[in-house]
């Protein structure tokens, strides 16, 4: 594929309530689809700032394990890069899983029985982005020939221009797994056959996770916040794992409770909300209050 001649096609949250065929289409054969305008006004600074407070504790230092370090491209400081459970820690960020624009996208996408799993905070700090070589997230499970993609939703609390932002291969999801390991193995961050997704705070995209995406560490990047929700189709977590039936039941459980917090939200009250109907085996008959809203997988992989 040429990418230069990519015709991009984007979506607008702010003028549709869910995916059109055609951009469903575009993200199941490219791996990567812009959102435009998912957070605005009054959501997008609550939750600024309360991802603010996250990014303090971090820069301070602790020993909470959710918060995690790399060494600063320029200086080579221990600085912040990640935390994780994000949803635990912010009550916004809970309403902010069950936005109706996204929540309507995932089950286009995957089906209604989908299930989140991830939710995490990536940080580059102004002037010492850390660079993220070319990668997929992860592989499909060995033997998996559901064909419907494994992806996150990636909301941006601030700008990411050319310095900063994510760089993908569009198509990549569809490489095999040779193919994409011999492209990770090319020295630098080559960018020619890639192109940059620069996007404006509270813009959205969906990434596949076998898509080959990255970013370099940047010279003069101004601070980038993007938080990150994995969604996976329950179907293939059933069958293929990695986590066990009970953390899916959990999970469902605290999506729940999600959509429920949103409808509470002053800034979500004229929105038309989203109803979470899973189906056959995954088809939830009881509603149970969660305890928690942090999960961590490690207590629920399948082979442990």
């Amino acid at each position: 594929m040429n990418n230069l001649n990519l015709r991009m096609i984007i979506a607008d949250a702010s003028k549709q309530n869910t995916l059109s065929d055609e951009q469903k289409q575009f993200f199941l054969d490219n791996g990567f689809l812009i959102i435009k305008n998912v957070l605005q006004n009054e959501e997008l600074r609550i939750v600024q700032d309360e991802m603010q407070v996250l990014l303090e504790k971090g820069m301070k230092g602790t020993d909470d394990s959710d918060y995690q370090y790399g060494k600063g491209s320029k200086t080579g400081a221990n600085v912040l890069r990640r935390v994780e459970y994000v949803v635990d820690k912010s009550k916004p960020l809970r309403a902010l899983m069950g936005h109706p624009f996204i929540m309507r996208s995932v089950e286009k996408i995957q089906g209604p029985s989908f299930i989140p799993t991830w939710d995490s905070m990536v940080i580059k700090m102004p002037d010492e982005g850390i660079i993220v070589p070319w990668h997929r997230d992860a592989e499909l499970p060995e033997g998996c020939q559901d064909p419907r993609p494994i992806f996150n939703v990636d909301f941006y609390l601030d700008p990411a221009d050319i310095k900063s932002c994510l760089w993908v291969i569009p198509g990549s999801n569809q490489w095999t797994v040779a193919d994409s390991k011999a492209r990770c193995e090319k020295e630098g961050f080559d960018t020619s056959d890639a192109i940059p997704v620069p996007l404006e705070a509270g813009d959205a995209i969906l990434h596949d996770i076998t898509v080959l995406h990255g970013s370099p560490a940047g010279d003069g990047n101004a601070l980038r916040r993007t938080v990150y929700f994995e969604f996976r189709p329950g179907e293939i977590e059933l069958e293929f794992g990695p986590h066990t039936p009970e953390y899916l039941a959990l999970k469902q459980q605290m999506l729940m409770e999600c959509l429920d917090i949103r409808k509470e939200a002053e800034y979500a009250k004229d929105e038309e909300h989203f109803e979470y109907r899973p189906e056959g085996k995954l088809a939830v008959t009881e509603r149970v209050k969660p305890e928690t809203f942090r999960y961590p997988h490690e207590q629920y992989w399948i082979n442990d």
